[in-house]
């Protein structure tokens, strides 16, 4: 609740906010009205925070306490002595509807949006006691509602506002029941949880307590007629009864509003009730599902007699106990009021918790009102209004729960962590009496009992699991700073699991040989047991999962290790990724499967070097195909590994793992590595077959990966592989590193030297390849190359066999080069190879070839005898020429212009070339100094210089530079020469000129 104190209303709760658990539960304070007051007041209701009072004078007083400013006063229709003194006010939970009825039985209807009560006609002369507004509370209207009266008769309504004067509000009024205990003092009314179409409906009067629940009829259509009537007709209520009713006695009906607590507790189904009867006070809960018709069984009395007697100024009870004259209901608790005093008792142990007199003897009270929607407490009297200002009401209701064994309900009443703990211990404590050990483990392990006690009870008590289940509820409740007491209780829940899957592998050995022995039914027990192995190894494997984080590594390994669980071992390694250690454990016991499967769950690069050298002994090809598809290994570090493989196992290079890995990091990871690249040479070097191709294909691949670089670039180690070949006798392939390396003749020495004739004259065939500039010239090279082949030849078979090898260098030399130049590419001549012939040889087996190299060089002088008579007659030819030079002219006509001022051409100094184009001096310079490019400007300008300086001087300097400078001007037409081929790409259109010249 709220108030401005600046307005007309200061609410009670707003001078005490302190909720202190020091505090009283109950406090009342009486509500300071800024207003002046009349008249006495003799009626009042509260809902959701909107506070009507009615005057003795007819007025009523309509106060929203959100703004106490806003007060409607509002004035019956007719006058105090044609309607009587109002004597009862009925405020639905929404304040939307109010009804008023007044003491000669004039009834009044006020919307909360109206100003004007309207008569209700059709209850016009019924005294009116009670109300039952619809449970869906709607604000437009007011639905169907139930309305008790004086005469013992119920009558159903349905109220609608109309701003029309003349129409009535009352869509209809029927009686619904005839109660024979006279005045209907109360009346409530209720949905039954999923059935909308039940309600329960609870009437007292000053005799009995009836309660119905039953289904509703349906009209034709809303506000048609009666829909309670069925209800009435066809349900037989269930009963509570005064033995003792008294006419005079107070009886009122009074229902607890929501609570969220309630929801917390389970109590959503439940609803508390009280009926104020002339023996006490009869209060329970109500059933919101449909009930099985044992609706009183939970309820119970508080008598008069247990209510604590006023007491006389001096201090004694008064012999004779006042009744009870009113009651609400507050979540917890009964608020009575009795004398002047109110008394509130706890409706769980009926304990008085507060029993204050608040009314002096000369005060007359009109009764306690409850706000159902706020939760808020009222006392009015005829002069003054009190707010009951509750304080932590449920504070207290733990203790009584826990009282009563009601664990569950008081840990959720429970609010500071000492009182959770004392609920928590008291609740294990209970269970432990009663053998419940699990649950009480679970219980336990939320409370601050002392662990060692805790621990100790479960021991003794011989029950390891729920211990467990003990330690493992403390686990979670520990803090994650608090390392050292979770590490503690996490190995300790190891030690336990292991112990328990023991005893269960133990168990079933003995009854398996038991069953197997005595053929008897110890099987199924056999089965049951392996059933609860499995459960206990699934819980280990999730607790392990769940906590590795709480398991020191060493100490887990040493109690799992102690108890020979080799299966949860490796399970707890793989958990916590200890891959290191499950190889370890796999390696250690040569178990290359299982080795395997744990590597390929690993990504640490170090692992794998670790166990690379034993993997590729024993399991190659599965290691080899896991190294594939790592990404992130240096090949380079498991180069021992492949070496020690090569060296153990004899297999063909094509099976070879070490040579299938190496591959896939030069062809697919396109690694560079030299060592790389060693290591695979070295292998295919040593390799017991006698076949150079694997090598050479790998060889010559490399070399044309590498073609048009220098051979230094390549990714192998040039000496270290002729090494290696020359010292495995593989001869092709050092042939092909020399030739690789631009040095044939080292390649062809090395091939003579084993007598590969034809390996040496491939090397010869391929003279494109020798580039070298230490050596002579290509054609020289080759010739030294087919000398050195020749040498060897002659030296091992003869004159013949020199004869045939000429024939074969030169058939080579000419399939390579053009006809017209094949006849003076042959680098071999019998001349040549004289000198390598014995000395004493008979000329008669060459002498063909004599003829033939006599008759070639015969037709060498011919033709070198031709080309200088060409020679001179073209030089007499360009005398002629150079003769006539001095008496060339060309013809000016008179109308001729510059091409380049467009001129006439003979205004001044020009030039005139023989293709007809002229140009004046000065115009030819500045086009010469525009397209000759930047040296011939330059120079132009230079020699410019040069002659102004030497204006007047005579002399072979000045000859010289106007000759320079002729040459450079008037060497060539600009527009004829090379100058205008290199403008070939320049636009016809230049930034200077006028486009609209080019339009067609």
């Amino acid at each position: 609740m709220a108030g401005d104190p600046s307005s007309g209303y200061v609410a009670a709760s707003n001078l005490q906010q302190d909720n202190n658990a020091s505090l009283p539960i109950f406090d009342i304070e009486p509500v300071q009205l800024r207003f002046a007051v009349s008249s006495e007041f003799v009626a009042a209701q509260v809902a959701n925070n909107v506070l009507v009072l009615a005057l003795s004078t007819g007025r009523i007083l309509r106060i929203d306490l959100d703004n106490a400013a806003d007060i409607d006063d509002i004035d019956l229709p007719k006058k105090i002595s044609e309607t009587g003194v109002i004597r009862r006010l009925f405020l639905d939970p929404t304040a939307s509807h109010l009804i008023i009825a007044t003491a000669l039985g004039e009834n009044y209807y006020l919307h909360t949006q109206s100003r004007q009560p309207k008569p209700l006609s059709r209850l016009k002369g019924v005294l009116l006691e009670s109300v039952a507004w619809n449970p869906s509370l709607p604000t437009a209207s007011t639905r169907e509602i139930l309305v008790g009266a004086s005469d013992g008769i119920i009558y159903e309504t349905f109220i609608e506002p109309s701003s029309e004067f003349y129409k009535r509000d009352e869509k209809y009024t029927k009686p619904v029941y005839k109660s024979s205990d006279g005045a209907i003092t109360g009346l409530w009314v209720d949905m039954v949880m999923d059935k909308p179409d039940y309600r329960r409906v609870m009437l007292v009067t000053n005799r009995r307590l009836l309660h119905f629940v039953g289904r509703l009829g349906r009209p034709g259509h809303e506000g048609s007629g009666a829909i309670f009537q069925k209800l009435f007709d066809s349900e037989t209520p269930t009963m509570n009864e005064d033995p003792r009713p008294a006419g005079n006695a107070p009886s009122k009906l009074s229902v607890s509003p929501e609570a969220e607590e309630h929801a917390a507790w389970g109590e959503t189904a439940r609803k508390p009730y009280a009926w104020l009867s002339n023996q006490g006070i009869f209060y329970g809960l109500i059933e919101r599902a449909q009930d099985s018709g044992l609706f009183f069984a939970e309820s119970k009395l508080f008598g008069n007699a247990k209510i604590p007697p006023s007491q006389t100024p001096g201090g004694r009870n008064r012999p004779t106990q006042e009744p009870v004259q009113s009651i609400v209901l507050s979540q917890w608790h009964i608020l009575c009021l009795v004398k002047g005093r109110v008394i509130a008792v706890n409706r769980l142990d009926e304990s008085v918790v507060y029993n204050e007199a608040v009314l002096e003897p000369s005060q007359t009270a009109l009764g306690l009102v409850s706000d159902p929607t706020k939760n808020t407490y009222w006392l009015f009297t005829t002069q003054e209004v009190f707010e009951i200002v509750v304080n932590d009401e449920s504070r207290d209701v733990w203790k009584i729960m826990l009282k009563s064994q009601q664990f569950d309900a008081a840990s959720q009443f429970a609010k500071t962590p000492a009182q959770k703990d004392a609920v928590a211990s008291a609740a294990g404590d209970h269970l432990v009496s009663k053998k419940q050990y699990m649950e009480a483990a679970a219980v336990y392990g939320r409370s601050t009992k002392s662990f060692e006690q805790v621990a100790l009870t479960f021991i003794d008590e011989g029950a390891p699991d729920a211990l467990c289940r003990y330690l493992f509820t403390k686990l979670q409740t520990l803090k994650k700073t608090a390392t050292m007491q979770r590490v503690m209780i996490a190995s300790w829940l190891i030690e336990l699991y292991m112990a328990k899957l023991n005893s269960l592998d133990d168990s079933i050995t003995t009854k398996t040989e038991i069953s197997a022995e005595q053929n008897s039914n110890s099987t199924s027990t056999a089965f049951k047991t392996s059933d609860q192995l499995s459960t206990a190894r699934k819980e280990f494997q999730d607790f392990t999962s769940r906590h590795k984080t709480d398991l020191d590594r060493k100490t887990t390994y040493e109690i799992i290790g102690s108890h020979g669980r080799e299966e949860e071992l490796l399970y707890f390694a793989t958990v916590v990724d200890d891959y290191n250690y499950v190889l370890s454990y796999w390696v250690q016991r040569e178990r290359w499967s299982e080795s395997l499967n744990a590597l390929k769950r690993q990504t640490d690069p170090d692992i794998f070097y670790k166990y690379s050298s034993a993997l590729m002994a024993h399991a190659a090809p599965e290691f080899v195909d896991i190294l594939m598809r790592q990404a992130n290994l240096d090949p380079e570090k498991l180069i021992p590994a492949l070496l020690s493989y090569d060296k153990l196992v004899q297999v063909p290079l094509k099976e070879n793992q070490a040579v299938r890995y190496l591959l896939f990091c030069i062809s697919s990871l396109g690694s560079t590595q030299p060592a790389i690249h060693n290591t695979l040479i070295s292998i295919y070097a040593s390799s017991p077959s006698h076949d150079e191709g694997p090598l050479l294909a790998y060889l010559q691949q490399q070399a044309y990966a590498n073609a048009g670089r220098d051979p230094s670039e390549l990714p192998y180690d040039t000496d270290f592989a002729l090494r290696l070949c020359i010292q495995n006798k593989r001869i092709r392939s050092c042939v092909h590193i020399y030739t690789a390396q631009n040095q044939p003749l080292q390649a062809v020495e090395l091939a003579l030297q084993v007598d590969e004739i034809d390996l040496a004259a491939s090397i010869a065939d391929r003279p494109h390849t020798y580039t070298s500039s230490s050596v002579a010239s290509s054609p020289a090279l080759r010739k030294r190359l087919w000398l050195a082949i020749a040498k060897r030849v002659i030296g091992a078979g003869g004159i013949k066999s020199a004869i045939e090898f000429l024939h074969r260098s030169n058939t080579s030399i000419s399939s390579s080069a053009t006809t017209e130049a094949a006849s003076s590419q042959q680098l071999l001549r019998i001349e040549d190879l004289l000198p390598l012939l014995p000395d004493f040889v008979v000329i008669d087996d060459f002498k063909e070839e004599i003829c033939d190299a006599l008759q070639s060089y015969s037709r060498q002088i011919d033709a070198l005898r031709q080309e200088m008579d060409d020679s001179a007659a073209t030089s007499q030819h360009v005398k002629q020429q150079l003769r006539g030079l001095d008496k060339r002219y060309t013809i000016v006509e008179p109308g001729e212009k510059c091409y380049v001022c467009e001129l006439p051409l003979l205004m001044r100094s020009f030039w005139c070339f023989p293709c007809q184009h002229g140009f004046h001096g000065d115009c030819l310079t500045k086009r010469v100094v525009e397209w000759g490019g930047l040296g011939r400007a330059k120079r132009i300008k230079d020699l410019q210089r040069e002659l102004e300086g030497a204006i007047g001087a005579k002399g072979q300097r000045k000859e010289k530079l106007n000759r320079e400078l002729e040459r450079l001007v008037a060497g060539q037409c600009p527009l004829c020469s090379e100058m205008a081929v290199r403008r070939i790409d320049e636009p016809f259109m230049s930034a200077s000129d006028n486009k609209n010249e080019w339009t067609v």
